[in-house]
């Protein structure tokens, strides 16, 4: 067996775990140099916490133990297909590779599609359901708030 579907049903054995504990049916498992370094579960019943899906939980644990948020050169491999949510957060880590078991279409007859939040995160700010906008601030502040945070990095 290949070494993609070798991680790839270690995602989903994690997410048939998950089920016989009473939890959701996702896993993740993220992988460094040809290595699991990391797994995670969706714990979003047991945490009461939404964004504690597989993949978040993977990376997580993947940053501690690199000791770093960017995780370039890590893999993320999951039972489902990513939601936006846990997309988003691999892009903003630095993540460039992805495979997952089992699509939204797979997901969609048990209610477990995201699909429909890709789609609505497609269309422009402005015509999205959620309420959205920018409301700028008068920064009181002699030096406004992302320079401030610059001079602070280039002062550690």
């Amino acid at each position: 067996m290949d070494q993609e579907k070798r991680f790839l049903r270690e995602a989903v054995a994690l997410a048939r775990a998950n089920i016989a504990n009473g939890g959701r049916p996702f896993g993740a498992v993220a992988v460094h140099n040809g290595e699991v370094i990391a797994s995670g579960v969706n714990e979003m019943l047991e945490t009461g916490d939404p964004t504690s899906h597989a993949e978040m939980n993977a990376l997580r644990l993947a940053a501690q133990r690199l000791g770093s948020p960017r995780l370039e050169g890590v893999a993320i491999y999951a039972s489902g297909q990513p939601c936006p949510m846990c997309l988003a957060a691999m892009r903003m880590a630095g993540i460039t590779e992805i495979a997952y078991a089992h699509s939204n279409a797979d997901a969609d007859p048990y209610g477990l599609s995201t699909a429909a939040t890709y789609a609505e995160l497609a269309r422009p700010l402005g015509e999205q359901a959620m309420r959205f906008r920018h409301v700028p601030l008068d920064d009181t502040e002699a030096t406004p708030l992302y320079a401030a945070w610059q001079h602070r990095m280039k002062n550690d």
